[in-house]
C-alpha cells in the first residue's frame, strides 16, 4: 500500500499534474495513463503507462 505523505508528492512523468490512486494503479487524470504498481512501488515511467 502506497502511504498518503508518498501519494501527495508523486505526480505524472508527462504532465506533473497529481496522481490518485484507483484499485492497483496510479491514475493521472490530465494524461488519461494508469500508471501499476508493483511490489508496492510506484513505477512512474510514461514506457509503462496505460491508456485509460
Amino acid at each position: 500500500m502506497i502511504s498518503k505523505e508518498l501519494l501527495e508528492i508523486l505526480a505524472c512523468p508527462v504532465c506533473k499534474q497529481s496522481v490518485e490512486l484507483k484499485q492497483d494503479k496510479l491514475i493521472c487524470q490530465q494524461c488519461k495513463l494508469a500508471f501499476p504498481i508493483k511490489d508496492d512501488i510506484p513505477v512512474m515511467l510514461k514506457e509503462q503507462a496505460l491508456p485509460i
